[in-house]
Protein backbone atom coordinates (compact mmCIF):
# COMPACT_ATOMS: atom_id res chain seq x y z
CA UNK A 1 0.00 0.00 0.00
CA UNK A 2 1.18 3.60 -1.02
CA UNK A 3 2.81 5.53 2.46
CA UNK A 4 1.44 9.15 3.40
CA UNK A 5 4.27 10.98 5.11
CA UNK A 6 3.60 14.09 7.00
CA UNK A 7 1.88 16.82 5.47
CA UNK A 8 4.58 19.55 4.66
CA UNK A 9 2.01 22.14 4.43
CA UNK A 10 -1.67 22.96 6.55
CA UNK A 11 -3.25 20.34 4.48
CA UNK A 12 -4.16 17.56 6.61
CA UNK A 13 -5.15 14.34 5.29
CA UNK A 14 -8.72 12.97 5.99
CA UNK A 15 -7.20 10.24 8.20
CA UNK A 16 -5.72 13.27 10.05
CA UNK A 17 -8.59 15.40 10.03
CA UNK A 18 -10.74 12.53 11.80
CA UNK A 19 -7.87 11.98 14.36
CA UNK A 20 -8.05 15.49 15.13
CA UNK A 21 -11.72 15.06 15.51
CA UNK A 22 -11.30 12.96 18.18
CA UNK A 23 -8.72 14.52 19.63
CA UNK A 24 -11.02 17.63 19.89
CA UNK A 25 -14.13 15.23 21.22
CA UNK A 26 -11.87 13.98 23.96
CA UNK A 27 -10.66 17.38 25.45
CA UNK A 28 -14.44 18.35 25.23
CA UNK A 29 -15.01 15.51 27.53
CA UNK A 30 -12.12 16.11 29.64
CA UNK A 31 -13.36 19.60 30.49
CA UNK A 32 -16.45 18.75 31.21
CA UNK A 33 -14.82 16.39 33.71
CA UNK A 34 -13.16 19.22 35.31
CA UNK A 35 -15.72 21.61 35.08
CA UNK A 36 -18.51 19.09 36.88
CA UNK A 37 -15.93 18.97 40.13
CA UNK A 38 -16.83 22.58 41.54
CA UNK A 39 -20.26 22.02 41.37
CA UNK A 40 -20.57 18.33 42.73
CA UNK A 41 -18.11 19.54 45.50
CA UNK A 42 -20.77 20.48 48.34
CA UNK A 43 -23.06 17.48 47.39
CA UNK A 44 -19.91 15.39 48.34
CA UNK A 45 -19.22 16.95 51.36
CA UNK A 46 -23.08 16.56 52.43
CA UNK A 47 -22.78 12.72 51.39
CA UNK A 48 -20.15 11.62 52.99
CA UNK A 49 -19.49 14.05 56.14
CA UNK A 50 -16.52 16.18 55.07
CA UNK A 51 -14.91 19.03 55.65
CA UNK A 52 -13.27 21.15 53.02
CA UNK A 53 -10.16 19.62 53.84
CA UNK A 54 -10.80 16.02 53.93
CA UNK A 55 -13.33 16.80 50.77
CA UNK A 56 -10.33 18.23 48.79
CA UNK A 57 -8.34 14.91 48.88
CA UNK A 58 -10.15 14.29 45.75
CA UNK A 59 -7.77 16.60 44.49
CA UNK A 60 -4.52 15.14 46.08
CA UNK A 61 -6.23 11.36 44.53
CA UNK A 62 -5.90 12.85 41.35
CA UNK A 63 -2.18 14.05 41.57
CA UNK A 64 -1.15 10.50 42.13
CA UNK A 65 -2.46 9.40 39.40
CA UNK A 66 -1.22 12.07 37.51
CA UNK A 67 2.43 11.64 38.92
CA UNK A 68 2.45 7.86 37.96
CA UNK A 69 1.84 9.29 34.50
CA UNK A 70 4.10 11.94 34.44
CA UNK A 71 7.04 9.24 34.66
CA UNK A 72 5.68 5.79 33.03
CA UNK A 73 4.13 7.64 30.03
CA UNK A 74 7.29 6.90 27.81
CA UNK A 75 7.67 3.30 28.89
CA UNK A 76 3.83 2.62 28.35
CA UNK A 77 4.50 4.16 24.87
CA UNK A 78 7.34 2.17 23.92
CA UNK A 79 5.58 -1.27 25.44
CA UNK A 80 1.66 -0.28 23.81
CA UNK A 81 2.05 2.04 20.77
CA UNK A 82 -0.10 5.11 20.46
CA UNK A 83 -3.42 3.79 19.91
CA UNK A 84 -3.41 0.98 22.96
CA UNK A 85 -1.41 4.06 25.12
CA UNK A 86 -4.96 6.12 23.94
CA UNK A 87 -7.14 3.28 24.65
CA UNK A 88 -5.74 2.39 28.22
CA UNK A 89 -6.49 5.92 29.50
CA UNK A 90 -9.48 5.77 28.42
CA UNK A 91 -10.71 2.89 29.97
CA UNK A 92 -8.98 3.94 33.32
CA UNK A 93 -11.20 7.09 32.84
CA UNK A 94 -14.27 5.02 32.44
CA UNK A 95 -14.11 2.64 34.84
CA UNK A 96 -12.14 5.29 37.57
CA UNK A 97 -15.79 7.29 36.83
CA UNK A 98 -17.95 4.31 37.03
CA UNK A 99 -17.12 3.24 39.85
CA UNK A 100 -17.48 6.77 41.34
CA UNK A 101 -21.21 6.55 40.13
CA UNK A 102 -21.44 3.60 42.44
CA UNK A 103 -21.42 5.53 45.71
CA UNK A 104 -18.66 3.81 46.99
CA UNK A 105 -16.67 4.45 50.68
CA UNK A 106 -14.92 7.42 50.75
CA UNK A 107 -11.74 5.53 50.50
CA UNK A 108 -12.45 3.93 47.08
CA UNK A 109 -13.75 7.44 46.00
CA UNK A 110 -10.21 8.50 46.04
CA UNK A 111 -8.62 5.22 44.89
CA UNK A 112 -11.15 5.82 41.81
CA UNK A 113 -9.81 9.29 41.35
CA UNK A 114 -6.24 7.84 41.22
CA UNK A 115 -7.35 5.83 38.26
CA UNK A 116 -9.11 8.80 36.53
CA UNK A 117 -6.09 11.35 36.94
CA UNK A 118 -3.89 8.81 35.45
CA UNK A 119 -6.69 7.90 32.60
CA UNK A 120 -6.67 11.61 32.21
CA UNK A 121 -3.18 12.67 31.80
CA UNK A 122 -2.66 9.85 30.07
CA UNK A 123 -4.79 11.33 27.04
CA UNK A 124 -3.55 14.21 27.68
CA UNK A 125 -0.41 13.76 26.73
CA UNK A 126 -0.73 11.62 23.95
CA UNK A 127 -2.51 13.92 22.23
CA UNK A 128 -0.89 17.03 22.82
CA UNK A 129 2.17 15.13 21.39
CA UNK A 130 0.31 14.44 18.50
CA UNK A 131 -1.13 17.66 18.04
CA UNK A 132 2.30 19.37 18.23
CA UNK A 133 3.75 17.01 15.55
CA UNK A 134 1.22 18.61 13.05
CA UNK A 135 2.15 21.44 10.78
CA UNK A 136 0.49 24.55 11.87
CA UNK A 137 0.80 22.87 15.43
CA UNK A 138 0.15 26.38 17.32
CA UNK A 139 -3.07 26.95 15.76
CA UNK A 140 -3.97 23.82 16.72
CA UNK A 141 -3.19 23.09 19.85
CA UNK A 142 -5.02 26.60 20.48
CA UNK A 143 -8.08 24.63 19.17
CA UNK A 144 -7.39 21.88 21.03
CA UNK A 145 -7.57 23.53 24.30
CA UNK A 146 -10.39 25.41 23.22
CA UNK A 147 -12.74 22.57 22.98
CA UNK A 148 -11.30 21.29 26.61
CA UNK A 149 -12.77 25.29 27.84
CA UNK A 150 -16.08 24.41 26.07
CA UNK A 151 -16.18 21.55 27.74
CA UNK A 152 -15.31 23.49 31.12
CA UNK A 153 -17.93 25.86 30.55
CA UNK A 154 -20.56 22.94 30.17
CA UNK A 155 -19.61 20.66 32.83
CA UNK A 156 -21.00 22.77 35.44
CA UNK A 157 -24.12 23.45 33.52
CA UNK A 158 -25.00 19.98 33.29
CA UNK A 159 -23.81 19.52 36.81
CA UNK A 160 -26.11 22.03 38.19
CA UNK A 161 -29.17 21.12 36.29
CA UNK A 162 -29.04 17.12 37.28
CA UNK A 163 -28.48 18.83 40.93
CA UNK A 164 -31.09 21.63 41.03
CA UNK A 165 -33.48 18.59 38.87
CA UNK A 166 -33.26 16.35 42.09
CA UNK A 167 -31.02 13.92 41.20
CA UNK A 168 -27.88 12.89 42.89
CA UNK A 169 -24.31 13.79 41.81
CA UNK A 170 -23.87 9.93 41.24
CA UNK A 171 -26.03 10.78 38.31
CA UNK A 172 -23.02 13.45 37.02
CA UNK A 173 -20.60 10.54 37.16
CA UNK A 174 -22.86 8.01 35.18
CA UNK A 175 -23.04 10.26 32.88
CA UNK A 176 -19.30 11.11 32.63
CA UNK A 177 -18.67 6.82 32.64
CA UNK A 178 -20.76 6.25 29.95
CA UNK A 179 -19.19 9.35 27.89
CA UNK A 180 -15.43 8.04 28.16
CA UNK A 181 -16.89 4.93 26.56
CA UNK A 182 -17.17 6.54 23.34
CA UNK A 183 -13.25 7.09 23.68
CA UNK A 184 -12.47 3.88 24.51
CA UNK A 185 -14.40 3.01 21.24
CA UNK A 186 -12.95 6.19 19.50
CA UNK A 187 -9.30 5.74 19.85
CA UNK A 188 -8.69 2.21 18.87
CA UNK A 189 -11.09 2.80 15.53
CA UNK A 190 -9.43 6.19 14.42
CA UNK A 191 -5.88 5.92 16.26
CA UNK A 192 -4.73 3.19 14.06
CA UNK A 193 -1.09 3.77 12.68
CA UNK A 194 2.31 5.89 13.93
CA UNK A 195 3.73 6.52 16.72
CA UNK A 196 2.92 9.59 19.10
CA UNK A 197 3.52 13.05 18.54
CA UNK A 198 3.48 12.02 14.82
CA UNK A 199 0.88 12.48 12.33
CA UNK A 200 -0.22 8.77 10.87
CA UNK A 201 0.79 7.13 7.69
CA UNK A 202 -1.68 4.70 6.01
CA UNK A 203 0.07 1.28 6.10
CA UNK A 204 2.90 2.02 8.17
CA UNK A 205 2.92 -0.47 11.31
CA UNK A 206 2.28 0.69 14.73
CA UNK A 207 5.51 2.47 15.87
CA UNK A 208 6.80 1.95 19.68
CA UNK A 209 9.07 4.71 20.70
CA UNK A 210 12.20 4.20 23.48
CA UNK A 211 10.71 4.61 26.72
CA UNK A 212 12.55 4.91 29.50
CA UNK A 213 15.92 6.43 27.71
CA UNK A 214 14.29 9.44 25.85
CA UNK A 215 12.99 10.43 29.15
CA UNK A 216 16.05 10.37 30.57
CA UNK A 217 17.71 12.47 27.77
CA UNK A 218 14.43 14.57 28.12
CA UNK A 219 15.05 15.25 31.84
CA UNK A 220 18.28 16.78 31.15
CA UNK A 221 16.95 19.66 29.22
CA UNK A 222 16.71 22.88 31.83
CA UNK A 223 13.83 24.34 29.31
CA UNK A 224 11.90 21.08 29.61
CA UNK A 225 11.83 21.29 33.70
CA UNK A 226 10.86 25.45 33.69
CA UNK A 227 8.15 24.32 31.01
CA UNK A 228 6.60 21.39 33.13
CA UNK A 229 6.83 23.93 36.57
CA UNK A 230 5.44 26.63 34.73
CA UNK A 231 2.41 24.45 33.75
CA UNK A 232 2.11 22.46 36.89
CA UNK A 233 1.14 26.02 38.91
CA UNK A 234 -0.58 27.44 35.81
CA UNK A 235 -3.06 24.46 35.53
CA UNK A 236 -3.08 24.46 39.66
CA UNK A 237 -4.58 28.11 39.35
CA UNK A 238 -6.98 27.47 36.28
CA UNK A 239 -8.69 24.68 38.32
CA UNK A 240 -8.54 25.54 41.34
CA UNK A 241 -10.46 28.91 40.14
CA UNK A 242 -13.09 26.85 38.18
CA UNK A 243 -13.16 24.17 41.36
CA UNK A 244 -13.80 26.46 44.69
CA UNK A 245 -15.33 29.53 43.10
CA UNK A 246 -18.73 27.69 43.01
CA UNK A 247 -18.53 27.16 47.03
CA UNK A 248 -17.35 30.85 46.86
CA UNK A 249 -20.16 32.24 45.37
CA UNK A 250 -22.63 29.89 47.15
CA UNK A 251 -21.64 30.39 50.74
CA UNK A 252 -19.76 33.75 50.31
CA UNK A 253 -21.72 35.50 48.19
CA UNK A 254 -25.03 33.36 48.98
CA UNK A 255 -26.13 32.82 45.65
CA UNK A 256 -28.25 29.78 43.97
CA UNK A 257 -26.71 26.71 42.59
CA UNK A 258 -28.09 27.58 39.67
CA UNK A 259 -27.02 31.08 39.16
CA UNK A 260 -23.29 30.20 40.45
CA UNK A 261 -23.23 27.32 37.81
CA UNK A 262 -23.74 30.09 34.93
CA UNK A 263 -21.10 32.18 36.39
CA UNK A 264 -18.54 29.54 36.74
CA UNK A 265 -19.67 28.37 33.30
CA UNK A 266 -18.52 32.35 32.69
CA UNK A 267 -15.46 31.50 33.55
CA UNK A 268 -14.48 28.46 30.98
CA UNK A 269 -16.47 30.47 28.89
CA UNK A 270 -13.82 32.88 28.82
CA UNK A 271 -10.85 30.46 28.54
CA UNK A 272 -12.67 29.23 25.39
CA UNK A 273 -12.66 32.98 24.06
CA UNK A 274 -9.08 33.67 24.73
CA UNK A 275 -7.82 30.81 23.22
CA UNK A 276 -9.90 30.71 19.77
CA UNK A 277 -9.45 35.03 19.67
CA UNK A 278 -5.84 35.51 21.20
CA UNK A 279 -3.78 32.96 19.47
CA UNK A 280 -3.23 35.24 16.69
CA UNK A 281 -3.03 37.97 18.58
CA UNK A 282 -0.32 36.47 19.96
CA UNK A 283 1.85 36.27 16.88
CA UNK A 284 1.78 39.66 16.37
CA UNK A 285 2.53 40.83 20.14
CA UNK A 286 5.00 38.38 20.15
CA UNK A 287 4.74 35.39 23.29
CA UNK A 288 6.50 37.51 26.60
CA UNK A 289 4.46 40.20 26.19
CA UNK A 290 0.99 38.17 25.22
CA UNK A 291 1.18 36.03 28.81
CA UNK A 292 3.07 39.23 30.89
CA UNK A 293 -0.86 41.05 29.63
CA UNK A 294 -2.57 37.68 30.20
CA UNK A 295 -1.31 37.35 34.12
CA UNK A 296 -2.19 41.05 34.83
CA UNK A 297 -5.88 40.66 33.18
CA UNK A 298 -5.83 37.61 35.53
CA UNK A 299 -4.78 39.50 38.20
CA UNK A 300 -7.33 41.98 37.69
CA UNK A 301 -10.52 39.89 37.62
CA UNK A 302 -9.33 37.98 40.55
CA UNK A 303 -9.45 40.94 42.43
CA UNK A 304 -13.18 42.03 41.07
CA UNK A 305 -14.33 38.52 42.11
CA UNK A 306 -13.00 38.55 45.21
CA UNK A 307 -13.00 42.39 46.48
CA UNK A 308 -16.84 43.25 44.46
CA UNK A 309 -19.85 41.79 46.58
CA UNK A 310 -22.00 41.85 43.24
CA UNK A 311 -23.50 39.68 40.88
CA UNK A 312 -22.25 40.97 37.84
CA UNK A 313 -18.64 42.08 38.88
CA UNK A 314 -18.47 38.12 39.48
CA UNK A 315 -19.35 37.38 36.45
CA UNK A 316 -17.17 40.27 34.74
CA UNK A 317 -14.21 39.04 36.58
CA UNK A 318 -14.73 35.39 35.94
CA UNK A 319 -14.84 35.81 31.79
CA UNK A 320 -11.89 38.23 32.34
CA UNK A 321 -9.88 36.01 34.33
CA UNK A 322 -10.72 32.65 32.08
CA UNK A 323 -10.05 34.81 29.18
CA UNK A 324 -6.98 35.70 30.59
CA UNK A 325 -5.88 32.30 31.28
CA UNK A 326 -6.79 30.92 27.66
CA UNK A 327 -3.99 31.43 25.15
CA UNK A 328 -1.42 30.54 28.13
CA UNK A 329 -1.19 26.54 28.24
CA UNK A 330 -0.93 25.98 24.41
CA UNK A 331 1.30 28.81 23.33
CA UNK A 332 4.05 26.87 26.07
CA UNK A 333 3.19 23.62 23.98
CA UNK A 334 3.93 25.58 21.06
CA UNK A 335 6.93 27.16 22.18
CA UNK A 336 8.24 23.94 23.87
CA UNK A 337 8.26 22.14 20.26
CA UNK A 338 10.71 24.62 19.13
CA UNK A 339 12.67 23.67 21.34
CA UNK A 340 13.37 20.24 21.88
CA UNK A 341 14.47 17.93 19.05
CA UNK A 342 11.90 15.94 17.78
CA UNK A 343 12.48 12.36 18.70
CA UNK A 344 12.49 13.86 22.43
CA UNK A 345 9.30 16.00 21.81
CA UNK A 346 6.54 13.22 22.43
CA UNK A 347 8.26 12.52 25.83
CA UNK A 348 8.90 16.27 26.65
CA UNK A 349 5.22 16.92 26.21
CA UNK A 350 4.06 13.54 27.74
CA UNK A 351 6.00 15.04 31.47
CA UNK A 352 4.95 18.62 30.80
CA UNK A 353 1.51 17.87 30.39
CA UNK A 354 0.77 15.07 32.96
CA UNK A 355 2.87 17.23 35.80
CA UNK A 356 0.50 19.96 34.66
CA UNK A 357 -2.31 18.12 35.27
CA UNK A 358 -0.59 17.32 38.77
CA UNK A 359 -1.32 21.16 39.47
CA UNK A 360 -4.62 20.57 38.73
CA UNK A 361 -5.65 18.03 41.78
CA UNK A 362 -2.33 19.37 43.85
CA UNK A 363 -3.39 23.13 44.16
CA UNK A 364 -6.83 22.51 44.81
CA UNK A 365 -5.96 20.64 47.40
CA UNK A 366 -4.09 23.06 49.17
CA UNK A 367 -7.04 25.71 48.31
CA UNK A 368 -9.51 23.11 50.26
CA UNK A 369 -6.94 22.88 53.17
CA UNK A 370 -6.96 26.85 53.36
CA UNK A 371 -10.31 27.49 52.76
CA UNK A 372 -11.30 25.09 55.27
CA UNK A 373 -9.25 27.00 57.91
CA UNK A 374 -10.02 30.34 56.89
CA UNK A 375 -12.88 30.45 55.13
CA UNK A 376 -13.40 29.73 51.16
CA UNK A 377 -12.75 33.87 50.73
CA UNK A 378 -9.04 33.00 51.13
CA UNK A 379 -8.92 31.10 47.55
CA UNK A 380 -8.96 34.39 45.33
CA UNK A 381 -5.88 35.55 47.20
CA UNK A 382 -4.06 32.54 46.88
CA UNK A 383 -4.86 32.37 43.34
CA UNK A 384 -3.13 35.63 43.09
CA UNK A 385 -0.42 34.93 44.74
CA UNK A 386 -0.01 31.48 42.58
CA UNK A 387 -0.13 34.23 39.45
CA UNK A 388 3.14 35.76 40.62
CA UNK A 389 5.13 32.97 41.04
CA UNK A 390 4.02 31.31 37.48
CA UNK A 391 4.74 35.05 36.71
CA UNK A 392 8.21 34.71 37.44
CA UNK A 393 9.10 31.00 36.15
CA UNK A 394 7.65 32.73 32.67
CA UNK A 395 10.56 35.00 33.44
CA UNK A 396 13.30 32.50 33.82
CA UNK A 397 11.78 30.24 31.17
CA UNK A 398 12.53 33.60 28.58
CA UNK A 399 15.82 33.80 30.03
CA UNK A 400 16.88 30.48 29.23
CA UNK A 401 15.89 30.61 25.73
CA UNK A 402 17.40 34.18 25.36
CA UNK A 403 20.21 32.75 26.68
CA UNK A 404 20.63 30.12 23.63
CA UNK A 405 20.82 32.95 21.29
CA UNK A 406 17.26 33.05 20.28
CA UNK A 407 17.36 30.13 18.26
CA UNK A 408 16.36 26.15 20.02
CA UNK A 409 19.16 25.01 22.69
CA UNK A 410 19.19 21.86 21.77
CA UNK A 411 19.66 21.85 17.92
CA UNK A 412 16.66 21.61 16.07
CA UNK A 413 16.48 24.31 13.36
CA UNK A 414 13.67 26.11 14.14
CA UNK A 415 14.78 30.00 15.23
CA UNK A 416 12.18 32.00 17.25
CA UNK A 417 11.86 35.24 16.56
CA UNK A 418 13.32 37.87 19.60
CA UNK A 419 9.91 39.30 19.43
CA UNK A 420 8.04 35.85 20.58
CA UNK A 421 10.87 35.37 23.66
Amino acid sequence: MEQMTAPAGPNLSTLVKLQLVIAFAAFLFIGSQDGAVGVILPSLQQQYGLNKSTVSYMFFAGTCGYLAAAFSSGALVELLGRRRFLTVGALALSAGLGLISTVPTWLFVLLSLVVVGFGIATIDAGLNAYVAGLPNNTALLNYLHAFYGFGALLGPLVAAGILSAGFGWSRVYLLLALGALLLVAGFPSVYTKGGVGQPVAEGQADVKQPGSRLMSQTLRLPVVWLAALFLLLYVGVEVSIGSWTFSFLTERRGLGTLIAGWLVSSYWSGLTLGRLVLGSVTRKLGNLLMVQLCLAGLVIGLVLLWLVPHVVAAGVGLLLAGFCLGPIFPTMIAMISQLVPQHLLPSAIGFMTSLGAAGASLFPWVAGNLANRFGVWVVMPYAIVLTAIILGLWLLFQRQVLAAGGTTPTGNQHELRAADV
